[in-house]
C-alpha cells in the first residue's frame, strides 16, 4: 500500500521553481557588480590617459617660448598663439580633444583633455558611456631651482 498524505505533496509542488529564481536574482546582481568593477576600472584607465594627454599637450605648448624676450633675456615666457597651437597639435595627433590656455604672465599653460568611455557592462542597463576628464599643467621655470632647504646650504 503506498500512502501519501495530499499536503506533503501540495508543498512540492508550490516550492517548484523557487531556487531557480533565487538563482537568477544572484546571476543578475553578480553580472552587475562584475559590469561596475570592470566599466568603473577602465573609466580609470581613461582618466589616466586623459591626464597624461593633458600633461603632454601642456608639456608640448610650454615649448613654444616667445623668442625676441628670451633672447633679449627679459623674460622666459611663452608665445601665447604657439603654445595653443603646439598643445592643440599634440591633442590631435593623439585623437583628443581639450581646451588649451594660457597665464596672463605667459608661464604658465593649462591644459584641460573631454572624452568618453563606452561601456561594455553597463550599457545593458542605459549607461551607453561615462564622460572622461584630464587636466595638465606646465609651469616654465629658468635658471637653477631647488628647494628652500638645500639652498641655504
Amino acid at each position: 500500500m503506498n500512502f501519501r498524505p495530499s499536503g506533503l505533496r501540495r508543498r512540492r509542488r508550490d516550492d517548484a521553481g523557487g531556487i531557480t529564481v533565487f538563482v537568477a536574482v544572484c546571476v543578475i546582481a553578480l553580472i552587475g557588480i562584475i559590469g561596475i568593477a570592470v566599466d568603473g576600472g577602465s573609466k580609470m584607465r581613461a582618466t589616466e590617459r586623459a591626464d597624461y594627454l593633458a600633461g603632454e599637450a601642456a608639456r608640448a605648448g610650454g615649448q613654444a617660448i616667445d623668442p625676441t624676450e628670451a633672447i633679449n633675456g627679459t623674460a622666459i615666457v611663452v608665445d601665447p598663439q604657439d603654445a595653443v597651437a603646439a598643445a592643440q597639435a599634440y591633442l590631435g595627433s593623439a585623437g583628443a580633444t581639450g581646451t588649451v590656455s594660457v597665464s596672463g604672465d605667459g608661464k604658465t599653460l593649462t591644459v584641460s583633455v573631454t572624452g568618453s568611455y563606452d561601456t561594455k557592462f553597463l550599457s545593458a542597463v542605459g549607461i551607453g558611456s561615462l564622460s572622461v576628464t584630464g587636466h595638465g599643467t606646465a609651469t616654465l621655470l629658468h635658471g637653477v631651482t631647488a628647494p628652500e632647504d638645500i639652498a641655504r646650504n
